[in-house]
């Protein structure tokens, strides 16, 4: 039974049936998919620094976005680096997928590496969108997840598959 629906985003309240047949109810937020793009130019890398509402804060984390309806991932990652960064890409190497928080919701974030790195106002930033770019040695990546100054999970995530 869907509870709310707003946007892209259904709440949707259900009743399971687990592993061992014991029936629960549960809610599932289904935000449909998104992309995050590590965009990296030499010994750099391009993070966001992105207000984020649900937490009142500024965050660093990876450029990305939510796949709009027939559009393909890798068309995302190519849309959202632009509207996010001012910079387009020459070549997007996918490094798989990941499930955001698969205990209340179904997305998946699709991961790119972006290399080939050129200014491009092909497309522009989302309204409701505060963004500064941030150029970052990749070199730090590491140590910046360590000591929290990166705390977002898909940028985590992300860094983790295109530095291994």
């Amino acid at each position: 039974m869907e509870i709310c629906s707003a946007g892209r985003l259904t709440v949707e309240k259900t009743e399971i049936t687990l592993p061992d047949g014991k029936k629960k109810e549960r809610v599932v937020v289904h935000p449909g998919g998104a992309v995050a793009i590590l965009p990296v130019e030499g010994d750099d890398c391009y993070l966001i620094r992105q207000y984020r509402f649900a937490i009142d804060d500024y965050i660093l984390e990876a450029p990305a976005g939510t796949i709009d309806e027939g559009e393909e991932p890798h068309e995302t990652a190519y849309r959202e680096l632009i509207e996010e960064t001012g910079m387009r890409a020459e070549t997007f190497v996918p490094k798989g997928w990941i499930y955001s928080s698969p205990g209340y919701t179904d997305e998946r974030i699709w991961l790119y590496l972006a290399r080939g790195l050129s200014p491009c106002s092909d497309y522009c930033m989302d309204d409701d969108e505060v963004i500064e770019v941030v150029r970052v040695p990749v070199a730090d990546l590491a140590a910046m997840i360590a000591d929290e100054r990166i705390v977002d999970a898909k940028t985590i995530c992300l860094i983790c598959r295109c530095l291994r």
